[in-house]
């Protein structure tokens, strides 16, 4: 009688279903970029600066490369680790780009788009109460992913006074007994920072030190704006610790495609496989197709549009400077970080009047981690037209406080 008691309590506090859902997933907040998203589908005549998409349509020979696809029936089931061609083309960018070598049969892994890739490496290599260390502002998948693995994430701040870059001091100062692992995430979401080579290889010294694991999200690499992006697992002795993530959707304009990549050992992408094949079994064969594609012939397209965000990288900084929204350069990827401390108003406070006010749509920095607290992240993968008009609207909301 007791129990049933305490279950009728249960229902009524939580209802039927709600007490059936897991502590940790009930504990785990809603993504706060998609608060916003949802916000702007509700609203006609927004300038969205919110969702980290391209602009661009998927180029043409990419797409007729999935319809083709189609059309000769290729509509099967792939190798849980992914079409043998796609892996044999991503070891060969490997080996050309940053001299690493990764056996495309056993080393590298074909993913539902990089978040996918990014959840089975947390749950491939964490045991219960590992901690991992997720430098930030950092995309806002990791600390989620690590806590749904059974491990601690363990948020370590960056500063604009040194432009978001992580330190192999901080990193140092952050490792206890429990320490597993390391995120680093470079060219960076929101913030668009990238690490220098020398800055990477103190961060190596530090990893080898403590015998950390090191996930390296860089599906924005091809996206750097100054000097070359190095590869982490290029550095000596990086490559048998870390899991290399990329993808094509920011690189192609391929978001709705979900077609990511994971590079690494043996062992490791073994124990990300099995994650695989039971939860998601194999990427789809269209996107894979497409992909191929995207590697065999997709650079001239890819370029192009690295070009154009390059020149509208230029023209949102300089404008949100000259507003007083003060913003530091972004190197890499397609987002700019403004401050709007000035204003006294929280990120909160500023996105949500900004966009009720002049329907300017940009997400609240603390959104990726409580270090971004009062900026915002502006993604300027949106036509140069747009942006004018969207620095127009920021700056006759300015003038209203």
């Amino acid at each position: 009688m007791k129990k049933n008691v305490q279950n009728a309590l249960l229902y009524r506090r939580e209802g039927m279903a709600g007490k059936f859902v897991a502590e940790k997933v009930r504990n785990i907040p809603p993504s706060g970029i998609r608060k916003f998203f949802d916000l702007v589908l509700e609203m006609d005549g927004v300038i969205s600066l919110g969702v980290g998409e391209p602009d661009f349509i998927t180029p043409w020979h990419i797409r007729e490369a999935c319809i083709y696809s189609l059309e000769k029936g290729f509509t099967s089931y792939t190798s849980n680790l992914g079409l043998l061609e796609l892996r044999e083309l991503i070891s060969k960018c490997f080996r050309k780009d940053y001299c690493v070598e990764y056996n495309p049969k056993n080393e590298v892994l074909i993913t539902t788009g990089v978040s996918e890739a990014a959840d089975l490496a947390f749950r491939a290599i964490i045991n219960p109460g590992d901690e991992v260390i997720v430098p930030e502002p950092s995309y806002v998948s990791y600390k989620p992913s690590v806590s749904l693995a059974g491990g601690e994430p363990v948020p370590l701040a960056t500063t604009l006074e040194n432009e978001f870059r992580v330190t192999a001091d901080d990193i140092e100062k952050s490792i206890t007994d429990k320490t597993k692992a390391l995120v680093l995430s470079y060219p960076n979401n929101p913030t668009g920072a990238v690490m220098g080579k020398n800055n990477l290889e103190e961060i190596a010294d530090v990893v080898n030190e403590y015998d950390l694991a090191v996930i390296s999200d860089e599906v924005y690499c091809k996206l750097t704006y100054n000097g070359n992006h190095t590869c982490f697992s290029s550095i000596s002795g990086m490559r048998e610790r870390t899991i290399v993530l990329n993808g094509f959707s920011k690189s192609h304009a391929m978001t709705g495609l979900r077609i990511g990549y994971a590079a690494g050992s043996e062992e490791i992408i073994g124990a990300m496989t099995k994650v695989h094949q039971y939860a998601m079994l194999c990427a789809p064969i269209t996107a894979q197709m497409g992909a191929i594609e995207a590697m065999k012939n997709g650079d001239g397209e890819m370029k192009k549009m690295v070009r154009e965000y390059d020149r509208r990288r230029r023209l949102i900084v300089d404008g949100l400077n000259r507003l007083g929204l003060d913003c530091f350069e972004p190197k890499g990827a397609f987002y700019a970080f403004p401050s709007v401390k000035s204003t006294g108003m929280t990120s909160e406070e500023f996105a949500g009047r900004l966009l009720k006010e002049q329907k300017v749509a940009a997400v609240p920095g603390d959104v990726f981690g409580d270090c971004g607290a009062g900026h915002l992240r502006c993604s300027y993968a949106t036509s140069r037209e747009e942006l004018v008009e969207a620095l127009g609207r920021i700056e006759a909301f300015l003038d209203t406080l």
